[in-house]
């Protein structure tokens, strides 16, 4: 197997541990851990409620193995991720089972997945019967077996297969293939999640979860049995996660939480993580963060801080401008926590998540896997 990546040096980030939280430098990547755990037991705790799916929550959220972990501790059954670097830092974190809910193409990439699969049990998406055979060779060839689920477009017009009879042919050559193993389909509404309105947003699910339906009881009848039928983010988790047809349930924006997911699921889940700004200028009603789009992401929503009484204004590549009520006494030099607009792609501009508990700093997470080029190397 190729040498192993690595993680972020973090050594100057682990000299913050055991000072207090605003020692640290702005802007400034930080995980309250004691909101994160209640979040991890608080979907644990619900969807052992309904009996039916069991999570594999989504890592792209964060991208570290050790959140990864605590999430598994609590009864994941694994991770799913958006990318063989992700899915090799998981491996490598430890994570023993681990979905790329994605597919894979291109040698390097798919060398990679396959000396993968000896070091966890791994598997994979695919729509395309030539991609399919591929993976197959390249994991035949390093010694190991490779899952495949076969992946359903069922609404989202991204990847993925459109009608039953698709999705059978595709399934019957992955039973076949050498070096694969059929495991099932996935489904997953996004197009769902960026729904507002939370009755249209019903109505939309329930269409995605009946394409899935229909798919997985053609499979059946044609002698291919799912074993996992996955799908859902934290937008529909509990419509997706409560629906007898699902078996996997692939929310991951729930432990850490952003405005876009508040505003789909409002009280849920806590904000657990949030970037520290300090402010640079203030003149009347209006004050200037140090957190602008390389700090903060604004991608869904826009970013907003903590508590939600203080409006956003802006935000540009170095600035967030916000509007303060006529009470407020925030000064030059003070801090302020910012909720990310989401979570993905704010965690993608770090390198290091600082995990706090009671105000101080207890730990240092490196965050993996954050660019595919250099990972490759």
């Amino acid at each position: 197997m190729p040498e192993l990546s690595q993680a972020p040096d973090i050594s100057a980030a682990s000299r913050f541990v055991g000072r207090p939280v605003a020692d640290l430098v702005t802007p400034a990547l930080v995980l309250d851990i004691d909101v994160a755990n209640r979040n991890i037991s608080r979907m644990a705790g619900w969807l052992a409620g309904q009996g039916v799916a069991r999570l594999r929550p989504h890592v792209k959220v964060h991208k570290v193995p050790q959140l990864a972990a605590l999430q598994v501790r609590a009864g994941a059954v694994g991770v799913a991720t958006a990318t063989v670097w992700e899915a090799r830092a998981m491996a490598e974190g430890g994570i023993e089972d681990v979905m790329i809910a994605n597919e894979v193409f291109g040698e390097r990439k798919i060398t990679v997945l396959a000396e993968l699969a000896g070091r966890a049990r791994l598997s994979v998406l695919v729509d395309d019967a030539g991609n399919a055979r591929d993976l197959a060779a390249a994991a035949r060839r390093a010694g190991n077996e490779l899952g495949m689920l076969v992946d359903l477009d069922v609404g989202m017009r991204r990847c993925g297969v459109r009608e039953p009879a698709e999705a059978i042919a595709l399934a019957q050559v992955i039973a076949e293939l050498p070096g694969a193993r059929f495991m099932g389909v996935m489904g997953y509404e996004g197009h769902v999640m960026g729904e507002p309105d939370e009755a249209k947003r019903r109505e939309m699910q329930a269409a995605a979860v009946d394409l899935v339906t229909a798919h997985v009881q053609a499979l059946s009848q044609a002698g291919l049995p799912c074993a996992i039928v996955a799908g859902g983010g934290t937008g529909t988790y509990y419509l997706t996660g409560a629906n007898p047809t699902m078996t996997e349930l692939h929310a991951g924006s729930y432990v850490v939480m952003d405005v876009n997911h508040g505003d789909l699921v409002p009280g849920s889940f806590d904000v657990a993580m949030h970037v520290h700004a300090t402010v640079i200028n203030r003149r009347g009603d209006n004050a200037v963060l140090d957190s602008g789009r390389k700090a903060v992401s604004s991608d869904a929503a826009t970013p907003a801080v903590a508590g939600g009484r203080i409006a956003t204004r802006f935000v540009a590549e170095e600035h967030m401008g916000i509007r303060l009520p006529a009470e407020s006494t925030l000064a030059r030099g003070d801090r302020v926590l910012v909720v990310a607009g989401y979570a993905p792609t704010t965690v993608n501009l770090y390198g290091v998540l600082f995990v706090s508990s009671g105000g101080m700093v207890v730990d240092a997470w490196a965050i993996r896997a954050r660019h595919g080029t250099a990972d490759a190397m």
